[in-house]
């Protein structure tokens, strides 16, 4: 007997509309990190501007797809877990290149931006593990622990502005310091903040 042909596609076929949302928010992502990689390059600000502007698109993608799963009632735990992967690149790895492009580059600063991206990938774990406890069986989480990831917006905000002002690079807000050799901009202590926010116990009720 022949044996059956495999399904091809068979995953994609197992994609909610929501899941697609979530791809888009991990793509701009991924095109944030491109932006800055052509600022580095090329040093034209406007491609922190873009960056910044992909990050708040994926944004809008991360709460489209909550809502669109709400809406038609259908979730799944690949598609949570396809979430965490895309908030983990556009609102932990993003921001950091974007605060590394525009002069962050020290290595305090990247021992920094390092902890700011490990911390949001330790909240979405710690998040995906407990979310059904946190529901108390009712199957929506009615709090968060600790900041959500997409709060790095306002850091990419920030360095959105300060690369409008010119603020960037040497120009940087609060300028640096040298301890021991190596170079700090203290600037970089927000992000420092923003993920031992994430880690916290602090309790965030979900909107």
């Amino acid at each position: 007997m022949n044996a059956p042909a495999p399904k091809r596609f068979s995953m994609i076929r197992e994609f909610h509309l929501a899941d697609w949302f979530t791809l888009g928010n991990a793509v701009c992502g991924v095109g944030a990190l491109f932006s800055s990689m052509t600022y580095l390059a090329a040093g034209e600000v406007r491609h922190i501007h873009f960056a910044a502007a992909l990050v708040l698109a994926a944004l809008i993608f991360d709460v489209l797809d909550g809502r669109i799963a709400r809406w038609r009632q259908k979730s799944s735990a690949m598609g949570r877990e396809l979430d965490s992967l895309a908030d983990v690149i556009s609102f932990g790895v993003a921001p950091a290149i974007i605060a590394y492009a525009c002069g962050m580059q020290g290595l305090y600063d990247r021992i920094v931006l390092a902890y700011f991206v490990a911390c949001g990938v330790s909240r979405l774990a710690r998040y995906n593990v407990t979310a059904e406890t946190l529901s108390e069986g009712s199957g929506k989480v009615k709090y968060f622990e600790g900041t959500p990831i997409p709060t790095s917006i306002v850091l990419v905000g920030l360095m959105s502005l300060a690369a409008a002002m010119g603020a960037v690079g040497e120009q940087l807000w609060f300028g640096r310091v040298l301890l021991g050799g190596f170079t700090l901009h203290p600037l970089v202590l927000l992000f420092a903040l923003s993920g031992s926010l994430m880690i916290s116990r602090i309790r965030i009720p979900k909107l």
